[in-house]
């Protein structure tokens, strides 16, 4: 039960309500009575976290390849978190009961307006290698025959990755990368594309980056 002596400003002892009354060192105060906190695992809390989860498990081993290829999306936040994003938005599938993963057709690594590679081809004939062609298509407008191949080659089975930030020029038309002697055998997924020449030694902008192109699964002689 609490009591009023001096007025509602002063003298309140005990509780009323939501709020405590008391006396400390010559001065009366109140307070609110701190609301309660219940734990955070509702179905709806525990889906959020599963589909996070899903989406860094795969963008995590390909991390510098990101950080470059989401760099100009990122006004607003990191570029990993501008991934994260992209990708829980347009490639998660699944749900809470059967589980979530990734629609790697339509995952991205890096997002921009350089022109893309066009007729890509990834391989595997030779063990722990990965051969990648494409049309030599650097005369077509806003492209160059200097721009840089960028791979990144995504072990599902191995939750590992392997990332090329300088494979090859967008001229040469081919590249081999070559892989760990133990995914022989395993499928991998491969995102391919270009960055323009200052995209690697400056602020890149949406310009000087190409959208990856998913060329999968291929599966590792």
């Amino acid at each position: 039960m609490a009591r009023i002596k001096n007025g509602i400003l002063g003298g309140l002892s005990g509780k009323v309500g939501n709020v405590i009354g008391g006396h400390w060192n010559g001065i009366d105060y109140l307070r609110s009575v701190p609301t309660g906190v219940k734990q955070a695992n509702t179905i709806l809390q525990q889906s959020q976290r599963m589909k996070f989860k899903t989406v860094i498990e795969f963008l995590r081993p390909q991390a510098t390849l990101v950080r470059l290829g989401f760099k100009p999306s990122s006004e607003k936040s990191s570029a990993f978190n501008a991934a994260m994003s992209y990708n829980f938005h347009n490639a998660l599938t699944g749900d809470f009961e059967s589980g979530f993963s990734i629609d790697y057709s339509k995952a991205a690594l890096a997002k921009g307006n350089l022109p893309p590679i066009d007729g890509l081809v990834v391989e595997s004939v030779e063990s722990g290698k990965l051969n990648l062609t494409w049309s030599d298509n650097s005369q077509e407008a806003g492209a160059a025959e200097g721009d840089i191949l960028y791979a990144g080659i995504y072990n599902s089975g191995k939750g590992a990755a392997v990332v090329r930030l300088n494979a090859a020029p967008r001229s040469a038309g081919s590249a081999v990368i070559s892989l760990p002697k133990d995914y022989s055998g395993d499928v991998v997924h491969c995102y391919v594309g270009f960055f323009g020449v200052e995209a690697l030694s400056g602020v890149p902008s949406l310009k000087a980056i190409s959208t990856s192109v998913y060329a999968g699964p291929v599966t590792v002689m």
